[in-house]
């Protein structure tokens, strides 16, 4: 019941509050307005707006109103919720992500169910004001505690996501209703073990995370296998996660410094099936040197430059003449306009928290899908010279807007795909089990380019397997034999029983097993799009 009202509440913001008995008539022309006077004598003119407006005890009936199109209530609008943080005014992020737009209190803000969203980081100062109520479990997996950040990075990224809102003191967190689980993956030297990470997820998912937040990354050159930190380990444990359910968010990454052009391809693991890629975006809306670009695994942008949030008590007690401390804006040189992608992903996980502290039922893909399809454009006309409209490589789908996913609850809400993950072939495969089997499942070029079923085939026994793919798109079909257990290996080539891969979204092919055992039907995504699919399997 308590979910329920919460979801009824945050509804209820969309709509304007009534006042009684006050209507507002219009018409498609002011040349219409005598006319609709004559019905209405006693009401008021808005000339030269195409309206009227009356009191009167009920609404008015449209079809009796000549040449009126619309007839509304009328009712009034609220102020944004200003958090009274002082130094909210500091953090440009609030307002460019639109934050708190959505709410007209922090009562409502702050009465949200919490969420859980794991930082697998460097740890975090437990003892800091402004997050030490927010920390649900904190372990560390590379020894030394979990509670001690000695980097600061975590703490950082912390107090983006968690900091106390609306207490009058320091700043204000993205997510108020946030609970934390701090995992410790980092000692020094910024260098993060890969099973440390893998444990680390994996503690997180045992605990609970809905959202789990990864401001670290390894570097991704598809030019230079050599240099590719491609893991193996590191897919499975994201994979794990999100077969859980958890929402998964990772910064793109920074170029190297002396870098001579921006690196062109996003680290791992935000290169990886089902994970949020988040770049950084810039005040003046570009896209920082910095930023990491890529054509697929960009997801979105937040801002990235000039920005502060919390920091250990530690750092910031050596410069006892600064006011703020245990904030970046009194720490050491380097972080005083803290910038990086590993500051943009935290204000993705805290949008991500927040609409499923509104809505508890939504699986990740829907999250995903919420932060992209309402995040907005970034382009020349905003400050970023290089971006072309929609999609590109410098910022996704354009830059996070909180208020514009939350409003979209009260609309359609992307559908969900109960099939995932079935992204490759064996036992990562989605199993399909009778003689005839339809399903509807959903396929995106950016983020879930594969979706694989098994299936059983008898010796002898035939089948016919046909997809109708998402609209304008080119829809692959391949039917893989048994032992095919990675689809996207070129070594695997020689196990395709067959292919259909006619231009357009719709396929089909037929094939009889010459041995019993395991098939996978490969459904794949061969040109950018994304949306949803028919896929029909009939056995004979």
């Amino acid at each position: 019941m308590k979910r329920f009202v919460l979801v009824v509440v945050a509804a209820a913001l969309l709509a304007p509050a009534a006042d009684a008995g006050r209507y507002a008539v219009g018409v498609r022309t002011i040349a219409d307005l005598p006319r609709l006077r004559a019905a209405l004598p006693n009401a008021e003119s808005l000339a030269p707006i195409p309206a009227l407006v009356v009191d009167q005890a009920g609404p008015p009936r449209l079809a009796d109103l000549p040449g009126a199109t619309y007839v509304e209530r009328l009712g009034s609008r609220r102020l944004a919720f200003a958090p009274n943080d002082p130094l909210a005014a500091k953090q440009w992020n609030l307002n460019a992500t639109r934050a708190f737009d959505f709410w007209d209190s922090s009562a409502l803000a702050l009465a949200l169910p919490p969420v859980r969203v794991a930082i697998i980081d460097s740890g975090i100062d437990a003892t800091h004001p402004e997050l030490a109520d927010k920390i649900v479990e904190a372990k560390s997996f590379v020894g030394g505690s979990a509670s001690v950040d000695n980097e600061g990075h975590g703490t950082f990224v912390a107090g983006l996501i968690a900091a106390a809102v609306d207490n009058s003191a320091g700043i204000a967190g993205m997510a108020p209703s946030a609970e934390l689980l701090i995992a410790k993956v980092v000692v020094g030297g910024d260098v993060i073990d890969v099973e440390a990470e893998a444990n680390a997820i994996r503690w997180a998912v045992l605990n609970d995370a809905q959202v789990i937040n990864l401001s670290l990354g390894g570097i991704r050159d598809p030019r230079n296998p050599d240099r590719d930190t491609y893991s193996p380990l590191e897919a499975a444990a994201v994979a794990y996660a999100y077969g859980k359910g958890v929402v998964v968010v990772a910064a793109v990454g920074n170029a190297e410094r002396g870098a001579i052009q921006p690196w062109p391809y996003a680290s791992y693991p935000a290169a990886l099936p089902h994970v949020l890629g988040v770049s950084a975006l810039a005040r003046d809306g570009s896209v920082p040197f910095f930023s990491n670009r890529d054509k697929i695994y960009n997801d979105i942008a937040a801002p990235g430059a000039g920005i502060i949030s919390t920091m250990p008590l530690e750092m910031t007690a050596p410069f006892k003449e600064c006011l703020d401390q245990g904030f970046s804006s009194c720490g050491p040189d380097e972080w005083r306009k803290g910038e990086g992608t590993s500051f943009a992903a935290p204000q993705v996980s805290a949008a991500a928290a927040v609409l499923l502290a509104v809505r508890p039922d939504l699986h990740p893909e829907q999250v995903t899908a919420l932060l992209t399809e309402t995040a907005r454009d970034v382009n020349a006309a905003t400050g970023c010279k290089a971006c072309p409209p929609r999609r590109d490589a410098f910022t996704g789908w354009g830059r996070l807007d909180v208020t514009a996913a939350l409003r979209q609850l009260s609309g359609v809400i992307p559908p969900r795909d109960r099939y995932e993950p079935n992204d490759d072939g064996g036992k990562d495969a989605a199993p399909l089990w009778g003689r005839t089997k339809r399903i509807e499942a959903t396929l995106d070029f950016w983020d879930d380019q594969n979706d694989v079923y098994a299936i059983r085939l008898r010796r002898g026994q035939p089948v016919f397997v046909s997809v109708r793919g998402p609209a304008g798109t080119d829809t692959n079909l391949i039917l893989w034999q048994p032992h095919a257990k990675h689809v996207d290996d070129l070594g695997s080539v020689g196990l395709v029983a067959r292919q259909s891969a006619r231009p357009g979204p719709n396929e089909w092919l037929s094939y009889r097993a010459p041995k019993t055992g395991t098939y996978y039907v490969q459904v794949k995504l061969g040109s950018r799009g994304s949306g949803k699919y028919k896929l029909a399997i009939v056995k004979a």
